[in-house]
């Protein structure tokens, strides 16, 4: 006959066995999801400018309104209140996201170099970026259970001439667009990727106005 304390044993090393099993076989994968800007839906809306061909800017460290200086996606809803989705988050912080997403939209339209700070002590630009983001989210309808949402984006911006600092052109990006489903998160990600195509295009017209027609620099102020 086995003796009773060796059959207890056996008792809970299969218990725990079976339980091991039954946690492994339950186990959910996260519930956060993580996203970046700049996918593959990017799209031009025109071709490269030959006005920026030998044009090279330097985007500086970005500007971001303080609620938005957080890993999570934020959503709007109405015009004060403001929602922190916990589960569906920026994959880098969002300042660095939007530059890079300029600095390579920018460099799809036609300038030779679009770098982002921080550059070489020594790097040289003809002009210099400075962005400001306001307002990057989506909108959320009052109605509870309503789905039909859209996106905002609002930025001003600065052009500069490096040397002095001088500000040689401002302007502001107003985008805003309907067709956000809430709830896909991955959709507004896109939408907001279409604004920042919106942003690089006003910030090359720009440009392409200081270059004046015959491509080289118009006279500066100062």
């Amino acid at each position: 006959m086995r003796h009773p304390t060796t059959a207890i044993r056996w008792l809970g090393l299969c218990l725990a066995m079976g339980l091991t099993g039954c946690v492994s076989l339950g186990r959910r994968e996260p519930l956060q999801r993580y996203y970046v800007l700049g996918g593959d839906t990017l799209r031009m809306a025109t071709p490269p400018s030959p006005a920026v061909a030998d044009v090279t800017v330097g985007i500086r460290r970005l500007e971001l309104a303080s609620y938005l200086a957080s890993p999570l996606i934020v959503v709007r809803r109405g015009p004060n209140q403001v929602h922190f989705t916990e589960f569906h988050r920026w994959g880098e912080p969002l300042g660095a996201g939007v530059n890079r997403v300029v600095a390579r939209s920018l460099v799809a339209r036609g300038f030779r170099e679009a770098s982002v700070a921080p550059w070489p002590s020594n790097a040289r630009y003809d002009y210099l970026i400075q962005l400001d983001v306001v307002r990057f989210e989506g909108l959320g309808p009052d109605e509870p259970g309503a789905t039909d949402g859209g996106v905002h984006l609002l930025a001003t911006w600065e052009i500069l001439r490096q040397e002095d600092g001088v500000v040689l052109a401002r302007g502001t990006t107003d985008y805003r667009r309907p067709g956000w489903t809430v709830g896909d998160y991955a959709g507004l990600v896109a939408l907001l990727d279409e604004g920042l195509e919106v942003l690089s295009a006003d910030l090359t017209a720009s440009v392409v106005g200081l270059r004046g027609p015959s491509g080289s620099d118009v006279a500066w102020p100062g």
